[in-house]
């Protein structure tokens, strides 16, 4: 097991919580440079017991992903978007044709969950038809197997930027990093937002919840809410003043 392969037990069972982190162009899409160069993750979120899994931003080498739920014997039963930028969820990113939940869809027809407000965005970035995604608000929660995965909306680096609550583990899309947060100044960004997210949405997350980011932006994959509070910038700006001096446009 590498480093970025975390499988920790969680309810109902011992061994039950099926969970890997997985970093593009190392731990699959090996040879897509710019996979490297972004240093995405993914990650798989299932129930070891009925084999099912999801897809936390399936995006570059979608058939390697598959092929390793494969080989852990589990079956993709859907995807989990954060937000709809191309190197999440597939696209035109700069030029460059990034393989997303597009092909997914092609290969295994599964719900893709999204936020409600950034579906139209992830129409558009994708090229999917917006009847193949299921809208969310937050708090809803999809189940995959018997493991509940919270669904919490995170606006502020996108509208419908969301993160994933799954037994002690908070996936975060672009919205927190270790160190630092997601840009507000791309379409759909708003700073004011991304304060709230931070300050009150992600608030009531412990301290002993583990942080597993969108990019590997630092020397560690993850860490906890506790060490990220203390650590991060971005928490130590104290007051929405503080927060737009820095941030606003």
């Amino acid at each position: 097991m590498t480093d970025a392969d975390v499988e920790t037990p969680g309810p109902p069972g011992p061994d039950r919580l099926y969970f890997r982190q997985l970093l593009a162009g190392r731990d699959f899409a090996v040879d897509d440079q710019i996979a490297r160069q972004m240093v995405n993750f993914v990650y798989l979120v299932g129930d070891r017991q009925t084999g099912e899994a999801l897809i936390v931003d399936p995006a570059y080498g979608v058939d390697d992903l598959l092929g390793i739920l494969r080989a852990d014997g589990m079956e993709c039963v859907g995807a989990l978007a954060t937000h709809y930028h191309p190197d999440h969820v597939g696209g035109d990113l700069m030029g460059w044709g990034v393989e997303g939940i597009a092909r997914l869809l092609e290969l295994v027809p599964v719900p893709v969950h999204v936020q409600a407000d950034e579906a139209a965005w992830v129409v558009r970035s994708t090229g999917v038809g917006v009847g193949e995604l299921v809208a969310h608000r937050g708090e809803d929660v999809v189940r995959v197997g018997s493991i509940p995965v919270t669904l919490v909306h995170t606006p502020g680096h996108t509208p419908g930027s969301q993160c994933f609550l799954v037994d002690g583990r908070l996936i975060a899309g672009d919205t927190l990093f270790l160190e630092g947060c997601g840009r507000t100044d791309l379409p759909g960004g708003d700073p004011e937002e991304m304060y709230e997210s931070l300050t009150t949405r992600l608030a009531r997350v412990p301290d002993d919840t583990v942080l597993y980011p969108g990019h590997l932006y630092s020397a560690d994959p993850s860490a906890t809410m506790g060490h990220t509070r203390s650590h991060n910038y971005v928490f130590g700006l104290r007051t929405p003043e503080q927060w737009m001096a820095m941030f606003g446009r």
